[in-house]
């Protein structure tokens, strides 16, 4: 280590080095920037408002939570895949689960991580929102959420839940939506249960006393229900619906991306490569985690992410379809492709480096 060299400073070297090796294996690749691509289509870019005109060396900050979560900002930062970019996170502090879906689409923060569901709400309510990037992919071995009761409860079929009380991190998103489709393909009548908002890193705990009978939790705590003695897992959103209503994506709120169409790209392009790293390294994932959320390696559960992030319809469309069969959404309101845009991945479309916004 150089003379000079702080102790922080050469861990983020050593991070760095660990993921280009990495990311080599991967093979990304870059593609170019059409005319369609110059800007986000559907409502996110209906203002017409001209791109910001930064000066050389200018940083765009963008607004973040600062929460103990397995997230890709987060894991980008910290392997450096924002450098070389004229674009980093500003940590904003703690951010309550339902609250960032809400905040995005006010610009109180200029991106979120939260279910589809949440976003497809949030744009037929008139918030300006969009998603620019996928999230997470449902595997059987890396399930989104996981479902447990406590061995004592005498719950082992969905029947069994009439009556009871379910504790999930917010009304809205996929726990609830995936849930009750389920519940109801299963004949179990739903205004019979019981929901209450348990955040994840203390729904094991709530369930473990009693408060609740079932926990939706998802990873990277689900793990640590795992490895609890007292409780038994029944199933995982995969177990349900194969892991179509998984996809955890990345929105902004439009008017940062009609002002920073370059920085969308960077952020967008940062989280790709994260979650490709993620997905070839996930024990280092783990690990890098572990630190982050101050949690027992061994009680971490893995993510997997969609391969470079590339958004396809059929998560959206799952969404749009449930929010209207539930009566949360007027039939024909929204359409899939004026949720989501790849304009900003470029990995999008096959290969090339990109062209400047």
């Amino acid at each position: 280590m150089p003379a000079n060299a702080t102790p922080s400073h050469a861990r983020r070297r050593a991070l760095q080095q660990l993921a280009a090796l990495a990311a080599g294996g991967v093979g990304l690749g870059l593609a170019a920037c059409s005319r369609e691509d110059a800007q986000a289509p559907g409502k996110a870019a209906a203002g017409g408002a001209p791109a910001v005109i930064r000066q050389a060396g200018d940083k765009v900050r963008f607004k973040y939570p600062d929460n103990p979560s397995f997230d890709l900002v987060y894991l980008a930062d910290q392997l450096g895949y924002f450098d070389g970019s004229n674009t980093r996170p500003d940590y904003i502090g703690k951010v309550a689960a339902p609250q960032i879906i809400p905040l995005v689409g006010t610009g109180e923060i200029d991106f979120g991580s939260r279910m589809v569901p949440l976003v497809i709400s949030a744009f037929a309510s008139g918030a300006d929102i969009q998603v620019v990037a996928a999230g997470g992919e449902t595997l059987e071995a890396a399930p989104h959420m996981k479902y447990f009761v406590r061995k004592d409860s005498g719950i082992r079929q969905p029947k069994d839940l009439e009556g009871k009380t379910i504790g999930f991190n917010s009304f809205g998103a996929c726990a609830e939506f995936v849930t009750k489709t389920f519940l109801r393909q299963k004949g179990v009548d739903v205004s019979k249960i019981n929901f209450v908002v348990i955040p994840d890193d203390q729904a094991e705990q709530t369930l473990a006393t009693g408060n609740t009978d079932l926990a939706i939790i998802h990873a990277p705590y689900s793990g640590r229900a795992d490895h609890a003695p007292n409780l038994v897992r029944l199933w995982s959103d995969y177990d349900l619906d194969r892991g179509l209503g998984g996809m955890a994506p990345y929105s902004a709120h439009g008017k940062f991306i009609r002002e920073h169409p370059e920085a969308v790209r960077d952020v967008v392009t940062a989280l790709a490569k994260a979650a490709n790293w993620v997905n070839a390294n996930p024990e280092d994932a783990r690990k890098l985690v572990s630190q982050r959320i101050k949690l027992d390696l061994q009680y971490v559960d893995r993510y997997a992410y969609v391969k470079d992030l590339v958004i396809t319809e059929p998560p959206i469309q799952y969404y749009i379809d449930v929010l209207e069969r539930e009566g949360k959404l007027a039939r024909g309101k929204v359409a899939a492709h004026q949720i989501y845009t790849n304009a900003f991945n470029p990995y999008a479309s096959g290969g090339a480096a990109p062209a400047k916004a």
